[in-house]
């Protein structure tokens, strides 16, 4: 695998992770809450981790084969996206959260978020259509192997992008409490409306 190769496809990835979307609004959401933000993260990264290995094995071509399964995985990403984004709007997360709460909430955080990215269909998608263009058949290295190292630079990307998101959100907003509560419903708004985009496109 060229060098030039792994650059191409980290260009590709992180234009992917800079554009906005459920894992941005619950990376900032995390951000307003006192030390959820590495447990958010690292549960973003997991889906994103999972995914990888996934299509690498070649999870991914099977289910894209099976009628019906990618669908259906898209309507599950959205309901989980829903309830996540409806949650939000009525009890948005502020800054202020006392050390014991976040202790007792640090794994909800995490496995709320391998839900976000993990259910998310437009991972594999990307995964799907992308890496199998930078495979190199011909390569010393197997096939399922260069996605692997692929997939891990699109998960470095991720955690570079929403560390980077979720530290500006606590920085700029913590002190102002007001803003993070606006901010944190315009983030359950964001899942709401991608969640219904999900389902919209699943219909037509």
């Amino acid at each position: 695998m060229e060098v030039s190769t792994v650059a191409a496809f980290w260009a590709i990835s992180m234009l992917f992770v800079i554009t906005p979307g459920a894992d941005w609004a619950y990376a900032i959401t995390a951000g307003l809450s006192n030390r959820a933000a590495t447990p958010a993260v690292g549960g973003l990264l997991t889906g994103h981790l999972v995914a990888t290995i996934a299509v690498s094995a070649g999870a991914g071509v099977l289910i894209s084969s099976i009628p019906h399964a990618m669908a259906t995985l898209t309507i599950a990403g959205a309901a989980y996206l829903l309830w996540l984004g409806i949650g939000m709007l009525r009890h948005p997360p502020v800054p202020g959260t006392g050390n014991a709460q976040v202790q007792t909430t640090s794994a909800s955080w995490a496995l709320k978020g391998f839900g976000v990215s993990g259910l998310n269909p437009k991972v594999f998608l990307l995964f799907l259509a992308v890496l199998p263009q930078f495979s190199e058949p011909s390569a010393v290295l197997p096939v399922s192997v260069q996605m692997a190292v692929l997939g891990l630079v699109h998960v470095f990307n991720c955690a570079v992008a929403y560390t980077l998101v979720a530290a500006f959100a606590n920085a700029v907003l913590r002190s102002r409490p007001e803003a993070a509560r606006v901010v944190s419903r315009l983030s359950g708004a964001a899942m709401v409306g991608i969640a219904v985009l999900l389902t919209f496109e699943q219909m037509h």
